[in-house]
C-alpha cells in the first residue's frame, strides 16, 4: 500500500484523497483546521508554510498533491512561502510533486489554450502562478525533485460552492427558478473542468514518470458560455428556463468597491469577457483519463446541491 499527501481539502483536494482512498491508497491530508478521519483518510492539522513539519508529515509518501491555495487577495505574498515549503519537502522526501494549477500563468490568449504557449500573464495572480510551476519545473530540470504539473479551467461539480463561477452564485437561484448574473459575455464560450476529472488527471500523472517535468491540461468537456450552461443545469433542475445577465462593468465596478472578491476578480475579467478554451488534447494523446460526459456532469452537479440543506446554500 503506497502512502499519498494531500494538501487542501477543497473541491479538487477532497475528490483527489478519497479517488487515492478509494483505491487503495493510505492518504494523509494536511490542512489549517484538519478534520475528524475518514475511511483510508488521515486529516493533519498544520500550516504548509512551515517546511520542516510539512516535510516530517510527508515522510514515506510517494507522492505529494498540492490542492491547496491562499486566500484570493493574498495569492502574491502567500503562494511564494508555500512553493518553497512544497519544494523543501518533494526534495526532503523524494516524493513526487503534483501541482494543480490554473490558466491564470498565460494571461489573454487568442485561440485555444494549450501547454506550450508562453506564460505571458502580467497581472499579479497570473505572474505568481507562472512563477510558482517556472521554479519548480527548474527544480525539477536539476534533478533535486520531480514534479508535474495539472492545469485545470475553472471548477464544475459537486463539492464546488463559493469559488465556482456556475456554484454558490448560481444554483441556489437556478433552484428556486430565479434569474442569475454572471461575470462578463454570458454567451462567450467557456471551459469548465469536472473535479472529479481534474481529481483523475491528477492522480494518473503521479504515477506516470513520462508526465514528469511539464505542464498537463485536465480533460475538458467542449466549452460551453454560462448560458448553456445554465440551460443544461435547469433542465436538469426541472425549475424551466431562468434569464441569464451579463454584469456590466459599471456595475461590476461598483460592487467591486464593496467586495474584496470582485476586485480581485477584475485581473482575469477577460476570462469572461471572449471565448475562453482549453485544448487538452496533449493529454488525451498520451493518457488515459477522458472528460465526463457533460450529462452526467450536469446531473451530478444538481444532484449534489439538491441534498444540501437550504440553509447552506
Amino acid at each position: 500500500m503506497s502512502t499519498s499527501v494531500v494538501l487542501g481539502f477543497g473541491p479538487a483536494g477532497a475528490a483527489t484523497a478519497r479517488l487515492l482512498a478509494d483505491q487503495g491508497h493510505s492518504v494523509r491530508v494536511i490542512s489549517k483546521s484538519g478534520r475528524s478521519p475518514e475511511p483510508g483518510i488521515e486529516h493533519v492539522a498544520l500550516d504548509a508554510t512551515d517546511s520542516g513539519r510539512l516535510t516530517e508529515a510527508a515522510r514515506g509518501a510517494d507522492a505529494i498533491y498540492s490542492c491547496a491555495a491562499p486566500p484570493y487577495p493574498r495569492w502574491a505574498s502567500d503562494w511564494p512561502p508555500l512553493a518553497s515549503s512544497l519544494h523543501t519537502a518533494a526534495e526532503a522526501t523524494g516524493a513526487v510533486l503534483v501541482m494543480l494549477g490554473n490558466l491564470y500563468g498565460y494571461g489573454p490568449v487568442d485561440g485555444p489554450l494549450t501547454e506550450d504557449l508562453p506564460l505571458a500573464a502580467t497581472g499579479p495572480k497570473g505572474r505568481v502562478r507562472a512563477t510558482v510551476w517556472e521554479q519548480t519545473r527548474h527544480l525539477h530540470d536539476q534533478g533535486r525533485i520531480r514534479a508535474v504539473e495539472v492545469r485545470a479551467s475553472d471548477f464544475f461539480g459537486p463539492g464546488v460552492t463559493d469559488g465556482g463561477h456556475l456554484a454558490g452564485r448560481v444554483m441556489p437561484r437556478l433552484l428556486r427558478g430565479k434569474p442569475v448574473s454572471t461575470l462578463g459575455d454570458p454567451d462567450a464560450p467557456h471551459s469548465w473542468s469536472y473535479v472529479p476529472d481534474v481529481a483523475r488527471a491528477l492522480v494518473e500523472v503521479a504515477g506516470e514518470e513520462r508526465a514528469w517535468g511539464r505542464a498537463w491540461h485536465v480533460p475538458t468537456a467542449p466549452p460551453q458560455s454560462v448560458r448553456e450552461m445554465t440551460d443544461r443545469l435547469a433542465a436538469r433542475a426541472g425549475t424551466g428556463p431562468v434569464a441569464v445577465r451579463g454584469l456590466p462593468p459599471a456595475v461590476l465596478g461598483i460592487a467591486s468597491l464593496f467586495s474584496p472578491m470582485l476586485r480581485e476578480l477584475k485581473e482575469i475579467r477577460y476570462q469572461f469577457d471572449r471565448p475562453f478554451v482549453i485544448d487538452a488534447s496533449a493529454y488525451e494523446a498520451a493518457f488515459t483519463v477522458r472528460a465526463t460526459p457533460l450529462d452526467e456532469q450536469v446531473g451530478a452537479t444538481v444532484d449534489w446541491w439538491r441534498e444540501r440543506p437550504a440553509a447552506s446554500r
